[in-house]
């Protein structure tokens, strides 16, 4: 194998559909890399369930994605990047990145100076939010906001309806009524969901971290010398635990061609 072309997949995971928002991002930038994506489907959500069994899950993927040859692995899951990351970097070989809700660049970008961060409890009950919030959140105002059933609306693929845009004015009516100017998205899941929030509350930014995840990743192949061959064709392959055909239904719904939801493992 030469330096610089690497065939091997790259490894990514969520409890469903969320972490497709990174892969999304990271399809843009690396069209020619490989994905292998584990949907945990069987335990979703993971916001709310104990961090100890989030770990696990985590550790279980992460061996799978190994065995699958992935060369490097993102955890596309803010509730399992805060149980489990640091402790996978210890275990395995491999390298990973993580997530981490955009404290740092809303504080930033703040005109109010407070921020509505949209999260589940096992992502603001974590040490990982914790330090980031301390670190960077010191100038601004912060409400946490928990994002109750949003994960499970766009599980469905119900992102572009009436319920949704229901859902999105309830959680964040009280935060932007407050002067929340920023709404930070701090579950994959909730990526789909931004332009509800944009439509509901237009003067509002919304800030992801699918994009930032996934230029990291990008950069981690180039440094380490793991990017895929100039002639590579980039692929998504599917290992989903749960319901697969309900999946694979949801997809299009989220705006992935059938071809990509076609092209699955169990």
């Amino acid at each position: 194998m030469l330096d610089g072309m690497d065939p091997r997949p790259v490894g990514m995971f969520d409890s469903g559909v969320g972490g497709l928002s990174v892969f999304r991002e990271f399809r843009r930038l690396a069209p020619r890399e490989r994905t292998v994506y584990f949907a945990d489907t069987a335990y979703f959500p993971y916001g709310p369930r104990d961090p100890g069994e989030v770990r696990k899950r985590a550790f279980a993927i992460a061996h799978r994605l190994v065995d699958a040859g992935a060369k490097l692995i993102v955890v596309a899951c803010n509730t399992a990047s805060a149980a489990a990351v640091a402790d996978l970097r210890q275990l395995f070989e491999v390298p990973f990145v993580g997530m981490v809700p955009a404290v740092k660049p809303a504080a930033r970008a703040s005109r109010s100076g407070r921020v509505a961060i949209l999260a589940t409890p096992g992502t603001f009950d974590g040490d990982l939010y914790s330090s980031v919030v301390d670190e960077f959140g010191k100038d601004a105002a912060i409400d946490r906001v928990v994002g109750h059933d949003l994960a499970e609306l766009v599980e469905l693929g119900d992102v572009d309806t009436p319920a949704a845009r229901e859902a999105v004015r309830a959680a964040l009516a009280g935060p932007v009524a407050n002067g929340a100017d920023i709404v930070v998205l701090g579950c994959t899941h909730y990526e789909f969901l931004a332009p509800a929030i944009n439509a509901e509350f237009p003067g509002v930014s919304v800030l992801g971290t699918g994009e930032p995840v996934a230029r990291r990743a990008c950069a981690l192949l180039a440094e380490l010398d793991l990017e895929a061959p100039p002639d590579a064709e980039g692929a998504l392959d599917l290992i989903v635990s749960g319901n697969r055909e309900a999946f694979l239904q949801t997809l299009p719904k989220l705006g992935f061609a059938p071809r990509e939801a076609a092209e699955a493992q169990s």
